[in-house]
């Protein structure tokens, strides 16, 4: 079984603080993750306008809801120093731009792949500017229906083709809820996703409360695996009920690499340990 590629989604869940982003990078790399991934986002352009001047109370300190946009939004400074970090940690990072500006903000930044969440799957101009700019495309496929994805498959391809890339995109089945409802999750579709594109990398993106689910994904065919990670479900912001907890991601880790070591090759023949075992019971 191929090694699975496990991404550690810290996304915005360090609360627009770098001491927290640099403790769930530790955590993830302690862990065995190979990445780490934000989300970069220019608030004026991402946030609808009716929702921009709309109330909202973060860290007990009342604003409008786009002022809180930017007080979770790390900037040059912050991302200069996650990519030191990062290298001095032995371990990947990159980020989901969920806007061109954020496109051209990350390509300054020497990153192994871009990550484009669900939201953007029928983005056009975004899917086709990252193949452009970056070496390798993953993306997720929450709340879409088949004829979006296949849309969105088929936008990929043509501009991986023009432009020269020979990486395979990795597509990541995912439930956009959060978080998602296990009876929801439809882990049979990483199969579908592998027979209807075989000229991709399937994974899967979990939003789910539990472990063992996503471990199952990799038994289904899933070598790439995101979750998102957090130092606590009960801090405040939209995602952390969703992510894993520095135990949770340990015990997550372990459980895939042990699938990997035990999944063998599927030929029946005495192993090396059996066999003294066999000499003693049968002679």
């Amino acid at each position: 079984m191929k090694k699975t590629y496990i991404i550690g989604e810290i996304g915005i869940n360090h609360q627009g603080d770098l001491a927290i982003a640099k403790r769930l990078i530790d955590i993830a790399a302690a862990a065995g993750c190979d990445a780490v991934k934000f989300q970069k986002r220019n608030p004026d352009v991402c946030v609808p306008e009716a929702q921009k001047n709309k109330p909202r109370i973060w860290q007990g300190t009342d604003m409008t809801y786009l002022e809180y946009k930017y007080k979770v939004e790390f900037g040059k400074e912050e991302y200069d120093e996650i990519d030191r970090y990062c290298k001095q940690q032995g371990i990947a990072w990159s980020a989901s731009p969920w806007d061109m500006d954020s496109v051209e903000f990350l390509e300054q930044y020497n990153l192994p792949f871009i990550k484009l969440p669900s939201a953007s799957l029928t983005d056009d101009e975004l899917l086709t500017a990252c193949v452009e700019r970056f070496p390798k495309i993953i993306f997720s496929t929450g709340m879409s229906t088949e004829e979006e994805i296949d849309h969105a498959v088929d936008t990929l391809r043509i501009a991986k083709a023009y432009y020269n890339k020979t990486d395979k995109i990795g597509l990541l089945h995912c439930n956009s809820t959060y978080p998602a409802p296990i009876n929801e999750l439809n882990l049979s579709a990483i199969k579908t996703l592998t027979n209807k594109y075989p000229d991709f990398e399937i994974g899967y993106s979990g939003h789910e409360m539990l472990l063992g689910t996503t471990v199952a994904s990799v038994l289904l065919g899933a070598s790439i695996i995101e979750r998102h990670i957090t130092l606590d479900r009960t801090m405040e912001g939209s995602d952390h009920s969703a992510s894993v907890t520095p135990h949770g991601l340990f015990k997550l880790v372990s459980g895939i690499r042990e699938l990997e070591a035990a999944y063998g090759d599927g030929i029946i023949q005495v192993t090396e340990s059996e066999k003294p075992v066999r000499e003693k019971l049968r002679g």
